[in-house]
């Protein structure tokens, strides 16, 4: 317990009084104060909220005080001086009975101030609850501008971050005396995306590559892990057409990998390609090929027993105003489940709160080659949908405002049901 008095006379000499006004957002204050309280401590007006019916020259009492010793009988004017002793027990939760009444409790850990009232704590201070829960730690230095990042781990071995980067060489790096360090730097042409998956005891990182090589060659490379030399190494070029983005997943014990072909030359109406792992030849082989119009994401999920895959389209040539397509898993391939209007996407986000299921897609901007005048056109509404199970169909749940959604725009944490 810690007695701290309530001084019997209180000097506001240099002291400054901030008074709202009911009418105006600015400037003097003009007018009768109709109330004021006098509070030990700090600012409660977050709590105490003065009585909108006060009479003239009465004070009305915040409820929070009525029990404080030293309260004028029958509401009357207060007088002064007058003096009430605080006491503010610190610590673990007191008890609150009729022996604490009227006495304050300072929670550190929730930074707020209680008071003892009819055997309940009541809030009167509390911190206002903080947004920024992400500090800096730690400047990571790249080679050049870095698009996109995996971070991922090795078992065994520990937490690597893989970066990819616009110019030649895009880098891994090992969390190492509680920093990410420069681990081992690996050819790349602008690489967009990485992918780390496994298959057994087999560790991949596969990487999207936008440009084709000095050579003119187009191909987007997988690495896999060494576990003798502990370094990633070329295992198996493919084929690509500037590629944004690789999915990596698992239908019935088959191991699939997806390309996202964004445009080949002008032309942005190009197959995107199904790859499946060949466990004879331990290589992947092409499996399907879907048409896609400038493909930016893959978005793999599964939904009880059935498998989903969808793709973000960007753009057609001349419109960022596409469809992008959800597929299921029927009979051994992917067949068009559902196709949803899009502006540019470039993200899907699958997330689950409780039994219900919802996608999000990141509309980036709108656009149009025929349209003279380009209003505001990266301001633009990007959708959740949610899973009707009944109607076996996705409906849209909520637009939200976004400006310029980019890839992994949407990051979902577990949601509490």
């Amino acid at each position: 317990m810690a007695d701290v008095p309530f001084p019997a006379t209180l000097s506001v000499a240099g002291a400054r009084f901030f008074v709202g006004s009911r009418r105006r957002s600015k400037g003097l204050f003009t007018g009768l104060v109709r109330q004021l309280v006098l509070l030990p401590g700090s600012d409660a007006t977050a709590r105490l909220c003065p009585s909108r019916n006060a009479p003239l020259a009465v004070l009305a009492i915040p409820g929070a005080l009525q029990a404080l010793p030293g309260k004028p009988e029958d509401n009357e004017v207060l007088q002064y001086p007058y003096e009430t002793d605080l006491k503010v027990t610190l610590g673990s939760r007191p008890p609150c009975t009729k022996v604490e009444d009227a006495q304050f409790w300072f929670d550190a850990s929730r930074k707020g101030l209680y008071l003892c009232v009819g055997n309940e704590w009541v809030s009167v201070l509390a911190a206002r609850e903080r947004l920024d829960y992400v500090q800096q730690h730690q400047d990571l230095f790249t080679s050049s501008e870095t698009l996109g990042i995996e971070v991922f781990r090795i078992p065994g071995v520990g937490l690597f971050a893989a970066t990819a980067n616009r110019k030649a060489t895009s880098a891994i790096y090992k969390w190492t005396d509680g920093k990410f360090a420069s681990f081992q730097s690996l050819r790349t042409h602008q690489a967009q995306s990485w992918r780390h998956f496994t298959i057994g005891r087999k560790i991949f990182l596969a990487v999207a590559n936008f440009e084709p090589n000095e050579k003119g060659q187009e191909f987007s490379v997988i690495y896999k892990w060494s576990h003798r030399k502990l370094k990633f190494a070329p295992y198996q070029r493919i084929a690509t057409h500037s590629a944004r983005d690789w999915e990596a997943f698992e239908v019935h014990g088959e191991h699939f990998l997806a390309v996202a072909n964004h445009r080949e030359g002008d032309n942005h109406n190009i197959d995107s390609v199904i790859y499946k792992w060949n466990p004879a030849t331990r290589l992947f082989e092409p499996n399907q090929t879907i048409p896609t119009s400038g493909a930016y994401d893959w978005e793999f999920f599964n939904v009880g027993p059935y498998s989903f895959l969808a793709v973000a389209n960007t753009f057609n040539g001349t419109s960022t105003r596409v469809h992008s397509c959800l597929y299921v898993w029927l009979l051994g391939s992917f067949q068009l489940f559902q196709s949803f209007p899009t502006f540019g996407a470039a993200d899907w986000e699958v997330f689950h709160i409780g039994e219900r299921i919802f996608l999000a897609v990141a509309n980036s901007h709108s656009y149009d080659v025929r349209v003279q005048v380009q209003n505001d056109s990266y301001t633009i509404n990007s959708v959740i949908y949610e899973l009707n199970v009944t109607a076996q169909t996705f409906v849209k749940f909520q637009d939200i405002p976004t400006c310029r959604a980019g890839r992994r725009a949407w990051h979902v944490e577990h949601m509490p049901p």
